[in-house]
């Protein structure tokens, strides 16, 4: 790692790194390699892969390591697609709460 991220002991301390070459179509990150007493101090960067594939596919698995809930990848395509969400969806995303609920919980 470049020695001006990195604290006295070689920590990294940067929490975000992104980079868009001239010619480049997406951005890019790359890996942090962590000192074995120091794994992934501040959690960020499971994060990296969202801030530059803004994809359902890349989202989905985040989806369901935050919330503990399975969430089905037409389920996240469909929102991932601003379409309307119908009382269908909205249950198999969260069984507990109802489209009328949300839309309150919303506005």
């Amino acid at each position: 790692m470049e020695p001006s991220f990195t604290d006295e002991d070689g920590v990294p301390v940067v929490t975000v790194c992104l980079w868009r070459w001239a010619t480049d179509d997406r951005w890019h990150h790359g890996t942090i390699d962590f000192p074995p007493r120091a794994v992934d101090p501040d959690g960020a960067t499971g994060l990296f892969g969202l801030l530059t594939d803004r994809s359902p596919e890349a989202f989905q698995p985040f989806t369901e390591d935050c919330y503990d809930v399975p969430a089905g990848l037409a389920a996240v395509r469909h929102v991932h697609a601003l379409r309307p969400l119908s009382r269908q969806l909205v249950s198999s995303l969260n069984p507990a709460v109802s489209l009328a609920g949300l839309a309150q919980d919303v506005s």
